[in-house]
């Protein structure tokens, strides 16, 4: 069973998490990355950062294969100064999903989870042992013609969840669409969600054929980070960055508030990598990012997150 967790990281060196996609341990990629596979089966397009315990730190990561028999989802334990495991997931309940993008784990419980697919279903998971069963599906509101979505994060302040995604927007001609709004269960597991917040998001780095929003995370003051990546196809070249995006707040009525930066500042730049899952760790200062570079595998690696804006290659 996984929990939620933190992750400690230095300001002195970046700390690495590092994927296999099966149980030999690949071998580091070079410039601080750990590399998390080596096939285009591999990349990370989401991750959750989910329990710590006796040094190692779990999580659990999604494929966005879409063939069957392909990986969905797997469990990882990272320890410090080791290997990493990786151990498949057996998907339950539903037939084998189409591109699942993004994952978060459900504020308040032990092993619930919410994963999203690219054109807007949610699932809503219960994850137990080496199974993840579907215990229901819903589709996102406000589902626009177009959308084609990677992001989604819940919140929890005041006792109350809020969630908030984002089309993934693409180039200069069509901006990432923000939505936010309450969120929950009702009694038969679906997603129940409130009135919906929207607001638009253009990302300043990358330039080209960008993805405005290629994953969410929220910080424990209410802070909106969002990565954005360039991709120029299975073999890239891959450009990316953390961009501080705004701020979700929720009052203690569980009313979310949405507000998107018109120009957000870019918190890391990253060349050479397309950056699909990015999650903030309460309590760290720290933000765990996982990659999905096609043809060539998939990273990751943590960083530290500043205190004042700064833009710079991490190492």
């Amino acid at each position: 069973m996984l929990f939620r967790t933190t992750v400690l990281a230095t300001a002195a060196a970046t700390a690495a998490t590092l994927l296999t996609t099966a149980a030999a341990p690949a071998a580091p990629a070079p410039g601080g990355w750990q590399r998390a596979g080596d096939s285009i089966t591999s990349g990370i397009s989401g991750l959750a950062v989910t329990g710590r315990a006796d040094g190692a730190t779990h999580a659990v990561v999604v494929r966005d294969n879409k063939k069957p028999g392909q990986n969905r989802l797997a469990a990882l334990t990272y320890r410090p100064g080791r290997s990493a495991a990786v151990e498949p997931l057996t998907w339950t309940g539903t037939a084998e999903p189409i591109d699942l993008e993004a994952i978060e784990a459900v504020p308040g419980t032990s092993g619930e989870y919410v994963a999203l697919a690219s054109r807007g279903l949610l699932y809503h998971l219960k994850v137990r042992g080496g199974e993840a069963r579907v215990l229901d599906t819903s589709p996102l509101p406000a589902i626009a013609d177009g959308d084609d979505y990677e992001s989604f994060a819940l919140t929890s302040r005041h006792g109350k969840l809020a969630a908030v995604w984002a089309d993934r927007g693409a180039g200069k001609d069509r901006p990432s669409t923000l939505r936010a709004a309450p969120f929950s269960f009702n009694k038969y597991g679906e997603a129940d969600f409130g009135p919906v917040s929207t607001a638009r998001l253009r990302a300043a780095y990358p330039s080209g054929n960008v993805r405005h929003a290629s994953d969410i995370t929220v910080t424990d003051t209410g802070r909106l980070l969002v990565s954005s990546a360039s991709d120029a196809g299975d073999d890239g070249p891959f450009d990316s960055a953390v961009n501080d995006a705004g701020t979700l707040t929720v009052n203690r009525t569980g009313k979310v508030r949405l507000s998107a930066a018109k120009c957000p500042d870019v918190l890391r730049k990253f060349e050479g990598r397309k950056i699909e899952a990015v999650e903030y760790v309460p309590g760290t200062r720290s933000l765990l990012l996982g990659t999905d570079d096609e043809n060539a595998g998939g990273a990751v690696t943590t960083v530290p997150l500043p205190r004042r804006v700064t833009a710079y290659e991490v190492p």
